[in-house]
């Protein structure tokens, strides 16, 4: 197990709804509305996305990549108008005190650094285009 900051939590089951592969092929996982432990406090509410790469502080994610996350989101968007915010992983905390948060052990934090500031800022900007 890579997960060495969390593995005293439990045994991990992790999934996402989605993959998105460097060449920016998109994999369903799973149903939408079924929920995926996928980002500490927000399982119940959130979507997951995870991309092949752009761990360990590693900013290797892809153009395709990007461009499919654009597609993967706007997607989403149109299907669930409900949804309110789009964050990355390395975000999840700043939603600590949102009501979407669920999360009963205040020990139960990790570090996330995925996707990379870049990745991040190109993404919102194709977003708002």
């Amino acid at each position: 197990m890579d997960r060495g900051d969390i593995a005293k939590a439990s045994n991990l089951n992790v999934s996402a709804h989605f993959l998105v592969n460097k060449n920016g092929d998109i994999y369903s996982l799973m149903g939408e509305t079924t929920m995926a432990r996928h980002v500490i406090g927000l399982n119940f509410s959130a979507i997951g996305i995870e991309n092949v790469g752009g761990q360990d502080d590693v900013d290797n994610l892809t153009d395709e990549q990007l461009k499919a996350n654009v597609i993967l989101v706007k997607y989403l968007l149109k299907k669930y108008p409900t949804i309110k915010k789009v964050i990355a992983h390395s975000e999840y905390r700043t939603l600590e005190n949102d009501p979407l948060w669920l999360e009963i052990d205040p020990a139960y934090r990790t570090r996330k650094t995925d996707p990379s500031k870049r990745f991040m800022r190109e993404f919102r900007e194709l977003m708002n285009d």
